[in-house]
């Protein structure tokens, strides 16, 4: 038996973020929003929905889907970088509104590479105890730490939930290697610099906007050029796979522009990219969970078909999987 996705789910706010909506706040035009980064709307959580209410659902969606029950699960691993609270862990709130009351559970935060750290995580939990399902969850919600006067923030991020539930499942199937790698020398390119104990919160900070999200977009760009395509072809190489026999390829939604090059780069012109920013934007952690789930109940992904996940992202960070997709639930 491999270890492998039984099931996925998702779950975005219903608050529709058209373009026009956004070129108003941040003085462009929907145009150049679009030709930037090719998103056309997103979606924004509502005033009472935190992290946890979007992961909460998006998890009920996948034990749906994989016939469970939230107590048969033993693990729930929440990646998210805009937890409900800094203390306690997202984790717990999603135990409590799910009642899985037999999991133990903890959260992870790196930033838009969490929920393939979290599947890496996942995997080596359940292949310690084969009869364990983990419960894997990528939840942010970046709208209440966009800064409306910075156009590069702005136009691209928004809310929402992934999740999978993982266990046991027959060979072939199952995830066949993952890589993780981190480049702290390239922490300020993406940061939020108030709130924590450097730089605690105070009116102070609030003044200075020192809560909101801030990133170097040209700096990300060229880190993800540079460093993105090797690791995904080394990951590729260890599995024994070459990469232009990748089926779907599942990235990270960060901009629309930079999946097309980055396609081009890393030689996956052959597999089916899956781009669910047009309609969401891009959604932190819970980007990959999110395409997965789209192309997984749009029925596109078929047994035997290799699947490369990919987040990068704050840190710097770069997270991959490589899997032979099975027969979901």
């Amino acid at each position: 038996m491999g270890i492998g996705i039984l099931s996925t789910g998702s779950y975005l706010p219903k608050h529709e973020v058209t373009n026009d909506e956004i070129a108003e706040r941040v003085g462009v035009t929907p145009q150049w929003i679009e030709a930037k980064t090719q998103i056309r709307t997103r979606r924004y959580a509502a005033p009472h929905e935190a992290t946890s209410d979007l992961a909460t659902l998006a998890a009920e969606r996948a034990l749906d889907q994989a016939g469970l029950n939230a107590d048969q699960i033993d693990y729930v691993i929440v990646s998210t970088s805009t937890g409900d609270f800094p203390q306690p862990p997202t984790s717990y709130l999603v135990q409590s509104a799910l009642g899985a009351w037999n999991a133990a559970c903890f959260d992870v935060n790196v930033v838009c590479s969490g929920f393939v750290y979290a599947l890496a995580l996942a995997h080596s939990l359940t292949a310690q105890h084969p009869t364990a399902r983990a419960l894997v969850i990528g939840a942010d919600v970046y709208s209440r730490i966009l800064d409306f006067t910075d156009r590069r923030t702005a136009i691209l991020f928004a809310d929402g939930a992934g999740a999978a539930v993982v266990g046991t499942v027959p060979d072939p199937c199952g995830i066949i290697a993952s890589d993780l790698s981190s480049r702290g020398d390239a922490h300020h390119l993406i940061r939020v610099e108030a709130g924590g104990s450097r730089n605690p919160a105070s009116a102070q900070t609030l003044a200075e906007g020192g809560h909101h999200f801030r990133m170097d977009g040209r700096g990300v760009r060229d880190f993800v050029a540079e460093h993105v395509p090797p690791a995904l072809t080394a990951l590729a190489d260890r599995a024994g796979v070459d990469i232009a026999a990748v089926d779907h390829f599942v990235p990270h939604q960060a901009n629309g522009v930079m999946l097309t090059d980055l396609v081009e780069r890393t030689g996956l012109a052959g597999a089916q990219t899956h781009r669910t920013l047009i309609r969401y934007g891009n959604v932190g952690s819970a980007s990959v969970p999110v395409a997965l789930d789209d192309a997984n109940r749009s029925g596109v992904l078929n047994p035997g078909d290799l699947v490369l996940l990919a987040g990068f992202g704050g840190g710097m960070s770069i997270g991959a999987s490589l899997l032979t997709w099975g027969n979901p639930t």
